[in-house]
């Protein structure tokens, strides 16, 4: 009794699975757009408002290098403060001055690599991706 319950459970499951799969196709067909099913489950998949290109001006990956970029600048300017004020602070001790010219040193080198990466990747991706405009 337990083998025919087992397999009438493996039965019901395998029909579900079939079910659902065959369901989120179905869903995911555009008819006025049938000759590329990819393209219409991709458009029924966007959300209002979300671009629909990955590079260019308005891409997704423009978006997330630029925020990425940003981050990197903020964290740069903090620390350049922060070596600042070590550097204020240090009373003298020639060990605590050196660390905080490192400090400031490095602030610097990383504000001007993330500039310069910013410039770099913006260039490659409008190079790439063209002009939406």
């Amino acid at each position: 009794m337990k083998k025919i319950l087992s397999k009438v459970g493996q039965i019901i499951t395998g029909a579900s699975a079939a079910v659902t799969i065959f369901a989120g196709h179905v869903m995911a067909i555009d008819m006025n757009n049938i000759e590329n099913p990819a393209a219409a489950g991709a458009d029924a998949a966007r959300a209002n408002g979300m671009p629909a290109e990955l590079v260019g001006i308005d891409g997704v990956f423009t978006k997330i290098t630029n925020t990425i970029l940003y981050a990197v600048g903020i964290i740069s300017v903090i620390m350049l403060i922060y070596g600042g004020l070590r550097y204020i602070v240090s009373g003298g001790d020639s060990k605590k001055v050196t660390d905080a010219k490192n400090t400031i040193m490095y602030a610097i080198i990383g504000l001007i690599i993330s500039i310069l990466a910013f410039a770099i990747v913006n260039f490659v991706i409008n190079a790439i991706g063209g002009s939406s405009a």
